[in-house]
């Protein structure tokens, strides 16, 4: 039987994009096992080895996704800070009014604090092993997120000193990502359903007060 050159490209290409696939879910099981190594271990105490074995991979097949563990962590957080960014301007474009757009940059914080509390420990801990220009990156993403969130709550306090909002959303952020890190720290793992609506609750209360 004759196959034809339409049908051999569609072959082609297909088998291409399952490569692409599967080259995309290596590199993001890295970037998972990393946030746990480094959360865990601190950055400078995990090798390209144990990122490998902890993705499922040898040490230098990670060379494949990256050009060494800095761009790894690297990697990490910037993807990290543009998903907040991203997700917090969407969040505000499909909200109809200030208070309803501040209650969904709420909810959507608190679910990215629950669901990532290592990504947060190793931002916390390990943004001074970035290079430099991805921390000027990185630094670049979340003023644009703060200030997100600073639009917002000028809409809300009519003729407030932008400064002052912007420490009430930095205040915002701490009571909100500290929170779950640090009942975990203390041996005691948080009851997702039971945090949720107390961290909500406080930063509502806290961000829309006179």
């Amino acid at each position: 039987m004759t196959v034809s050159p339409e049908a051999n490209t569609n072959g082609t290409g297909a088998a291409t994009t399952q490569r692409s696939q599967a080259k995309e879910l290596r590199r993001m099981a890295l970037l998972s096992a990393a946030a746990g190594l480094f959360a865990e271990n601190g950055f400078s105490r995990v090798s390209l080895e144990d990122l490998g074995a902890a993705a499922g991979v040898s040490g230098p097949a990670v060379y494949r996704h990256f050009p060494g563990k800095q761009a790894v962590l690297g990697e990490l957080l910037l993807s990290v800070s543009r998903d907040l960014l991203d997700g917090g301007q969407r969040v505000v474009s499909e909200a109809e009014d200030a208070l309803s757009a501040l209650t969904g940059l709420i909810r959507f914080q608190v679910d990215f604090a629950l669901s990532n509390p290592e990504v947060i420990r190793v931002q916390d801990r390990d943004f001074g092993s970035l290079s430099d220009d991805d921390q000027a990156k990185v630094r670049s993403l979340q003023r644009s997120y703060v200030e997100t969130w600073v639009d917002v709550l000028a809409r809300l306090h009519e003729g407030a000193d932008i400064a002052g909002l912007r420490v009430r959303a930095h205040a915002a952020f701490g009571l909100i990502n500290s929170t779950p890190h640090s009942v975990r720290h203390h041996g005691r793992k948080i009851a997702v359903k039971s945090a949720r609506p107390i961290l909500e609750q406080m930063a509502l209360a806290a961000l829309t007060s006179v």
